[in-house]
């Protein structure tokens, strides 16, 4: 299984990453900035008996995206994972801001699947990653909210333009996840407790592992019927 994960040098990209590396199959790990961590998580992917090819490059950057769809002769599971933005309140968010957001993680997910669909087998998989702050208040979130409103909106439309190919779109939306974006977050330190406060299961923050281990079932067999959904991973926050 060939597998292609944007932002797979730490965090939810790195889990992805790990949990889809399978014996024989291949793992490309883009990065951005970071090619030490790249590495390290390509070492981990051989460690599973997959090989790993790093590749940097900037999802906001078209010929990035091109190079990076061209690596595998064939993709079978594309993963959308990489997210830069802004986290402001709405006053203070500059245009600058709002274009970085949208063309970081909401762009991407259009522009990388158009390059890669052509390389994507019947049974293929395309999986978005969103939040649950496309669906309801988060402070200093408007932007990135925006972006992945979008984003889950695209799945629907993707999945019915792409069906006819086979290719599965679908998008996994979590609840608060414990990476180090936290350290961005407006009044940050009130909203893990408000998120641990509000979740049934075990009132915790979500890991890495949960959001990988919601991504790798939509990769599955068993999910081959399932297609233009929003399978939300949040141990039940959103329930309350």
């Amino acid at each position: 299984m060939n597998v292609l994960v944007t932002g797979s040098s730490r965090g939810i990209g790195r889990a992805i990453a790990l949990q889809l590396a399978r014996p024989g199959g291949k793992v490309l790990i883009n990065y951005l900035q970071n090619q030490d961590k790249a590495e390290a998580v390509a070492e981990e992917v051989r460690a599973k008996g997959a090989e790993a090819v790093v590749v940097q490059g900037n999802v906001r950057s078209e010929p990035d995206l091109k190079r990076m769809a061209k690596v595998f002769d064939r993709v079978d599971v594309l993963v959308h994972n990489a997210a830069i933005g802004a986290l402001k309140p709405m006053e203070k968010l500059r245009t600058a801001h709002w274009d970085l957001t949208l063309e970081s993680s909401l762009r991407p997910f259009w522009l990388l699947t158009k390059l890669c669909m052509d390389r994507m087998p019947k049974g293929s998989s395309i999986i978005g990653l969103s939040s649950l702050g496309s669906r309801s208040y988060v402070p200093g979130y408007a932007a990135m909210g925006a972006a992945k409103g979008g984003l889950e909106a695209l799945t629907r439309q993707l999945a019915v333009e792409l069906a006819p190919r086979g290719i599965r779109v679908n998008t996994v939306c979590g609840g608060l996840i414990d990476t180090d974006a936290l350290q961005h977050f407006h009044e940050g330190d009130k909203v893990i407790a408000a998120a641990k406060q509000l979740t049934p299961l075990e009132g915790r923050l979500g890991t890495p592992e949960d959001m990988a281990g919601a991504v790798e079932l939509l990769t599955m067999p068993q999910a081959g019927w399932i297609t233009g959904q929003i399978l939300v991973a949040d141990g039940g926050m959103s329930l309350l």
